[in-house]
């Protein structure tokens, strides 16, 4: 008789091991215990995430999604042999979205794509996810781990996933009623989070070397850490935040500072004919900025149309409630501050 252990001598011979496979699902399940949350049903292992949806405050749910990845980050992950934070970069970049909406995430899913599978690297990913989770109050509830030899180098990987949130129609952000003089109110980031590292790749000239390596690990001063830390410090998830807030303040409008910086992503969330003004006086532009942009020779206009120059997170809220938005935020952990106000126009002005 054959035996019923699941294994292939022959894919093993191709560079798959899926013995590799089960060993990593059972070195991540202490982590994903960590992210379990009312709803939240048995279903690692199983061909989909379970969750029961409690909608009984509710009168009009509306589910909410977004899907990101960490993107080119993950070089610095590789070249520090660092795994266990790129997870929470990857949960943040959905859940951020998510939020922007007024939704409160309530699962998680990842993708993992690697060209070897070693358990416990994979473990420590997912720890990262986990960890990712547990900060805006969401589940894993499941997930993918595709071993593609000949496809990715044996020791790089790609990592996405996606976050399903649900908020109530009448609870939903609207900018119908931004006006002129509205605040625009600022939440902090931890630094570049996980956009624009091409650019911070090439001004720092990172690339599969020792000197790379050797740049990464080098203590700067400006910084107060190696130039590797600062850089792989994982994205800020600003949900239980913004979600405190919206209890008690109407919030207008809320951009998510990724991709394309203040140029692109402020704008999405205001009302046509209106624009933001932004005091550039006002601003705490995080110090990884002042070294990016002074190593590389970008132009001002560059490095706001590229990074989050130390703004993650954005809300636009009356202008009568805008001192008690940054007390509500304060008291929820965020160092938050007034940065502009909304004026009539279009876009984004930055005086």
């Amino acid at each position: 008789m054959e035996s019923s252990v699941s294994r292939s001598e022959s894919y093993e011979k191709a560079g798959v091991d899926i013995t590799a496979g089960y060993r990593a699902v059972e070195l991540m399940k202490k982590h994903i215990k960590r992210t379990v949350t009312p709803g939240a049903m048995p279903s690692i292992g199983n061909f989909g995430g379970l969750f029961s949806l409690d909608i009984s405050d509710m009168t009009e749910p509306v589910l909410v999604s977004g899907t990101d990845g960490v993107g080119t980050k993950l070089k610095l992950a590789f070249l520090l042999d660092k795994h266990n934070t790129v997870g929470i970069d990857c949960v943040a970049m959905c859940v951020n979205d998510v939020i922007c909406c007024g939704a409160k995430p309530l699962f998680f899913l990842d993708y993992i794509a690697l060209g070897k599978n070693i358990p416990e690297k994979v473990a420590s990913i997912v720890e990262g996810v986990a960890e990712g989770c547990v900060q805006s109050g969401c589940a894993l509830i499941g997930g993918e781990t595709a071993e593609m030899p000949g496809f990715y180098p044996v020791d790089e990987y790609d990592l996405a996933g996606f976050a399903v949130g649900v908020v109530d129609r009448k609870k939903v952000f609207d900018n119908s009623t931004m006006v002129p003089g509205d605040a625009i109110i600022a939440l902090p980031s931890s630094g570049v989070h996980s956009n624009g590292f091409s650019l911070v790749r090439k001004v720092f000239n990172i690339n599969d070397t020792e000197a790379s390596i050797d740049a990464l690990n080098t203590h700067v001063e400006s910084l107060g850490m190696t130039l590797g830390e600062a850089l792989i410090e994982p994205t800020k998830i600003y949900v239980k935040p913004i979600l405190a807030l919206a209890k008690e303040i109407k919030i207008k409008g809320c951009a998510h500072i990724t991709g394309g910086g203040f140029y692109e992503n402020i704008p999405r969330c205001l009302k046509d004919g209106i624009a933001a003004r932004i005091d550039k006086n006002a601003l705490r532009i995080h110090p990884i900025f002042d070294l990016i942009a002074s190593t590389g020779g970008i132009p001002e206009r560059d490095m706001f149309n590229t990074f989050n120059m130390g703004v993650g997170m954005c809300v636009v809220v009356p202008k009568k409630e805008a001192n008690r938005a940054v007390e509500i935020l304060h008291v929820n952990g965020e160092d938050a501050y007034i940065m502009g106000e909304t004026v009539s126009g279009e876009g984004i002005e930055i005086c």
